[in-house]
């Protein structure tokens, strides 16, 4: 793999190599950049180095990537999936809330890519320079959230992995999402920068001065309680993680209802309880279109909102 270099521009503070080196390649994990540091991948300055070593600006950081790590993730037949489309080379499921996409840290198994392996047609694969995660994440060209519902495609053979991650590339991809809103956006196109937020791993911003542009074309479907609350659809442009959460919360000043990363907790209690009850972020993936990588033919998938989002916008439309 091809050697990158990274001179630490100007103004740059003084801060840890992983951290530094895991914000200039936002697509690996701060694990990933750590384990090539051990691996001696990495040189600062020329000279060998440590995850906890610190660098500012001026220092040049040489970055030679391993192969991935193959996947560990064991069939788990008892994962049940809800497949709304299936052929040889790919299938389109209705993920649950609740149900993390694949194996991670903290979520080792039960995921979708066990229950994924449990099917015929699923296996582990071996390193591919086309993807880098293709041997940690069998089959996975795109993810929702672990506590968003909705519809996922995924690959069966490495010609439709590429092929979808292609469209996608090209945001070709149809991907509406349905949410409940603290407050009605007043928003129609959402655009901004998009990066991992500086303060906390787990988050992203919006609000930053560096990133990958995000897209979210926002549409009102219904105004709910006295307009204390929304009924939206997000049309996805670009697909970043966490965008639309970020979008809603940080762009429109109309968080998600029940999202305890990015939501807000100063609503009224008849509010509050009903996002209680949901007891997690309001948002369904509820059409997919895609071209068939392999036919060609133009493939369209509904799927309704699950129980628990049902019920909670049936309780913010009957205060009004």
């Amino acid at each position: 793999m091809a050697t990158h270099s990274f001179v630490l521009a100007e103004g740059q503070r003084r801060e840890r190599l992983d951290k530094v080196l895991a914000r200039l390649s936002p697509e690996v994990s701060r694990a990933t950049v750590q384990r090539w540091i051990e691996e001696g991948r990495v040189l600062v300055d020329g000279k060998p180095c440590r995850a906890r070593d610190n660098v500012s600006a001026g220092n040049r950081i040489e970055l030679r990537p391993g192969p991935p790590l193959r996947s560990s993730a064991d069939p788990d037949p008892s994962v049940v999936l809800d497949v709304h489309y299936e052929d040889e080379h790919l299938l389109v499921v209705n993920k649950p809330s609740g149900l993390v996409v694949h194996p991670a840290r903290g979520h080792r198994n039960g995921t979708l890519v066990n229950g994924l392996l449990a099917r015929p047609g699923f296996e582990l694969v071996s390193a591919d320079p086309r993807d880098e995660q293709g041997s940690l994440r069998p089959g996975i060209v795109h993810r929702i959230d672990k506590d968003t519902s909705g519809l996922l495609m995924v690959a069966k053979d490495e010609p439709t992995r590429e092929g979808l991650k292609a469209q996608l590339a090209r945001h070709s991809v149809e991907r509406v999402y349905l949410a409940l809103t603290w407050g009605v956006p007043t928003l129609t196109t959402i655009s901004s920068l998009h990066a991992r937020d500086p303060k906390s791993r787990l988050r992203f911003t919006s609000r930053g001065s560096t990133g990958r542009t995000a897209v979210t074309h926002v549409h009102v479907r219904e105004s709910l309680a006295g307009g204390r609350a929304g009924f939206i659809e997000c049309r996805l442009e670009t697909g970043r993680t966490h965008q639309i959460r970020v979008h809603l919360s940080e762009q429109a000043k109309t968080p998600l209802l029940a999202d305890a990363l990015y939501g807000k907790t100063s609503v009224s209690p008849e509010l509050a309880n009903i996002a209680t009850r949901l007891g997690r972020q309001a948002l369904h993936a509820a059409v997919l279109g895609f071209i068939h990588p392999a036919s060609g033919q133009p493939m369209r998938f509904e799927a309704s909102p699950p129980d628990d989002f049902a019920h909670a916008l049936a309780e913010l439309r009957a205060l009004g």
